[in-house]
Formats: structure tokens, sequence, C-alpha cells
């Protein structure tokens, strides 16, 4: 009996085995691409953050010098702090604002406006998400300009110009303005996939809740987030390693300033490679923050397979 379902149960294997084999061609491309376009420029970005070099000419080799010269490198710890804000801005935020106008649009508006007047609504929030960075920089930054903006311009209208501000030129609120910037332009990507997520949600467990007389509050707290927990993982992950690698908002609002108010490690990293020529120095920096963005890679993952786990 044993021999016979092992001998049934290696083919079975065997087959399986083969199967799997006929997918790998396949992963050749991606493999291929993966290593030109990632791989091989971090292994050089790796080598060089172990060098002294300006770009030109051969690189001197000095160990680990540039790491230990950013361990004590005061400027590059206040960029790491502002980062702390800038995944605030850029994640936690979006991500629980979203969440909700997800809710909102999916249990309120659709099922009382209908489902055209919840996509056209999707679509407005949307709409930032797929302006080019650039442009809205630019945009907002005519906006937030202290004369003539159109932002101290409201306030003048209203009555409030005793407000009026250099919301991007103040130490004390540049930051804070540019974070407010990235929430408007972020709020999107959350929005659509938690309606997406929502879709797959059975109607009934509503129907159930607000039979049993739970509001919205409760239908959400009950029904919403624990349905969607999967892409809740997921929007996270995805915006904090856009929150740790957030450049051109920086670049065309403020440039880190004023005084490195609003610098973060990607543009401290920039600002070392091209304006202070020190390649090796701008290595050691870019090498650290991806170093980071793995790590909590592998954490959000691990987390999320554990909660996956238990749910089964």
């Amino acid at each position: 009996m044993t021999t016979r379902d092992g001998g049934a149960g290696r083919p079975r294997a065997g087959l399986r085995s083969r199967e799997r084999l006929a997918y790998l061609p396949y992963l050749v491309p991606g493999v291929l691409l993966f290593t030109a376009v990632i791989g091989v420029p971090f292994l050089m970005n790796l080598g060089t953050s172990f060098t002294e070099w300006s770009g030109v000419g051969s690189p001197r080799w000095v160990g680990l010098d540039n790491y230990r010269e950013l361990a004590e490198d005061a400027e590059f710890w206040a960029s790491f702090r502002h980062n702390v804000l800038v995944i605030v801005g850029m994640a936690i935020v979006p991500t629980a604002v979203g969440l909700v106008l997800a809710s909102v649009l999916t249990d309120v508006i659709d099922r009382r406006f209908g489902p055209r007047t919840a996509a056209a609504l999707r679509a407005c929030v949307y709409l930032p998400q797929v302006l080019p960075v650039v442009i809205t920089g630019v945009v907002w930054s005519w906006l937030l300009a202290p004369e003539n903006g159109a932002v101290n311009e409201l306030l003048d209208a209203v009555g409030l110009g005793s407000l009026a501000h250099d919301w991007l030129g103040d130490p004390a609120t540049a930051l804070w303005s540019v974070l407010g910037v990235m929430v408007w332009m972020q709020i999107g990507f959350p929005l659509v996939v938690f309606m997406s997520g929502l879709q797959r949600v059975d109607p009934s467990l509503y129907e159930a809740a607000e039979i049993d007389g739970a509001a919205w509050a409760r239908r959400f707290w009950h029904v919403t987030v624990p349905q969607i927990r999967p892409e809740i993982f997921v929007v996270l992950l995805w915006t904090t390693i856009a929150a740790l690698k957030a450049f051109p908002q920086i670049f065309v609002l403020t440039k880190g300033g004023p005084g490195g108010a609003t610098n973060v490690p990607s543009y401290y990293s920039y600002v070392s490679f091209f304006e202070k020529t020190d390649v090796g120095y701008g290595s050691a920096i870019a090498t650290v923050l991806t170093l980071i963005i793995i790590a909590l890679t592998v954490v959000f993952l691990r987390v999320q397979g554990r909660d996956l786990g238990e749910e089964r």
C-alpha cells in the first residue's frame, strides 16, 4: 500500500516540478531588468560609498570614513527627523483620510446618490495624484507666495489678513506647509486602492450591521477596517517608501530651505552629489536610505504575513 501510494506520489511531484520549471523562462526578462536597473546601480553606489570622489578622476578608497562622518553629521540626523514627519504627511495621514473617504463614498454616497456620483467624487480626489509633481509644486509655490499668493489674498479677503505669512520662507512653517501639499497630492492613491478593496466586501455584512442598528462609525470600525486589512498594509508600505524617497516636492517647493528646515536625506544626498561634488558621501547617504527602506519592507511583509496567518 505504501509503495503504491509512494509510486503514485512521485509522478505527481515530478509533474509539479516540471510545471514550476515551465514558468522560469518568463521570469528571465524581469530578473534581467531588475539586475540592470536596480541591482548593478545599487552595487556601484555601495562601492562608491567607500571612496572619496568628486565625480571625475579616480576614486580614493577611504573605507568606512564616510559612514563614520555620517554618524556624527548633525545635518543628516536633522534631515532624518524631517523625514519622519514626511512619513506622517505622505503615508499615515493620507492612509487614514483615504480610508475614511473610501468608506464614506462606498457606504454612504454610493448607496444614497448612486455610483456615478461616487465615481465623480473619487476622480476629483484622485486628480492630484496624476498631475506631474513638478507642475503641482510650481502651482503651490505660487499659491503660497508671500506677495500676491492666493492663500494670503484669500485670508485678506475674508478679513484674516493678519494671518498672511511667508509660508515656505519661514523655518517655523515651511515644513508644515510642504506636508500639507504632500497630503493633498498623496490622498488619491489610498482612496482608489481602498475603494477597490471594498468592492470585494460582502454587502450583506453592511446590511446586517445596519439592521442591528450600527451607525456608520461602528460599521466603519467593525466591518470596513477588518475586511480590507491587506489593502491597508499595501498602502502603508507603498506610501512609506515613497515618503522616504521624497525628493521632487522638496526640490520644487523649498530646495531644502530655509536654513535646512525642509531638508530630507534624499535631497541631502542630491546636494552632496551635485552641489558639493562629494560623490562618496552622497553614496553613503543613499546606501543608508536604501537599507532603511529594505528593512521597513521586510518588517511590513512579516507583520502582514503574520496577520493574514492569524485570520486563517
